[in-house]
């Protein structure tokens, strides 16, 4: 997929049916033409806030059109096509096979997961090649190290996507007490910013922050340095322009052996608490 180029992340459901993440990129290629074959763009869909994945052949055909009824090839092409959970009620295979029909089409270029476990990553790319795997990697979350996720992606030779590289804001160094958080804000409704653990998630925020200010950078770019020497393709977010060009440059921080090894003792020594999503949406992680 050219690993060179910039890769652009986003997703059919961020936004209104109306206003969405496609509709600021067929904006923005449709002002900056030139820059449309620089960037490998790989978007989410086939995802009901309501009703959940929709992994049959004709919700993701339809979502594929819906795309790209939103952003022409001719403006730009997506690139991976990525379904944004497993759908339980549809057996992979099936939905892989459906994207690998518009992969032949010429609808899209390749095909995406998200969220899943080592052993559906080996049952869709029996039926297909998978282009990227996307998943929570952070100092928070390092379930991928652990699951055979990582492992399985290496063997495959299948890009691994680290989304929340630092963890939702906390990774920032932003909150560093619970009233930080202001109100109204989405991180109330995640079980890890609760009140009740909180404090005890802070302490590996503290812990790291002593690693960053011995290294002379922020708490954030050591997280997305360890994300990139721990095999993952970080993709922060941010709305700050300065901030989002230092995390750009953050994968060229180097972390030695000692500082890895001291990254992974606070792993064990601090205990995260509370789960990423809570409710319906926790049980569609690791499908």
């Amino acid at each position: 997929m050219g690993i060179m180029r910039k890769a652009a992340k986003t997703g059919t459901f961020y936004g209104t049916s109306t206003n969405n993440s496609l509709h600021l990129l067929n904006h923005y290629f449709t002002t900056h033409p030139s820059d449309a074959d620089k960037v490998v763009l790989s978007i989410k869909g086939s995802y009901n806030h309501t009703l959940g994945p929709q992994g049959s052949p004709s919700a993701l055909r339809a979502a594929v059109d819906a795309a790209i009824a939103i952003l022409p090839p001719h403006i730009k092409k997506i690139d991976i096509f990525e379904m944004a959970r497993v759908d339980p009620d549809t057996d992979v295979e099936i939905s892989i096979a459906a994207l690998a029909e518009l992969v032949e089409e010429g609808k899209i270029g390749g095909i995406g997961l998200s969220e899943v476990s080592a052993q559906t990553i080996r049952r869709a790319s029996a039926v297909y090649g998978i282009s990227a795997v996307e998943v929570e990697m952070s100092l928070f979350t390092r379930e991928v190290l652990e699951n055979e996720v990582r492992e399985v992606c290496e063997e495959l030779d299948i890009p691994l996507v680290a989304y929340s590289p630092l963890s939702r804001g906390w990774l920032t160094s932003t909150y560093r007490t619970y009233t930080d958080i202001p109100a109204g804000d989405y991180r109330h409704r995640l079980p890890r910013f609760s009140e009740q653990v909180f404090d005890t998630n802070v302490r590996l925020v503290n812990a790291v922050e002593k690693i960053a200010k011995r290294k002379g950078v922020t708490t954030a770019e050591v997280a997305i340095a360890w994300v990139v020497a721990s095999g993952g393709i970080p993709i922060p977010g941010s709305k700050d322009v300065e901030r989002v060009v230092r995390n750009s440059r953050a994968g060229d921080l180097v972390l030695n052996e000692e500082e890895m090894e001291e990254l992974e003792v606070l792993g064990e020594d601090f205990e995260i608490k509370g789960e990423r999503y809570g409710g319906e949406h926790e049980k569609l992680l690791n499908a």
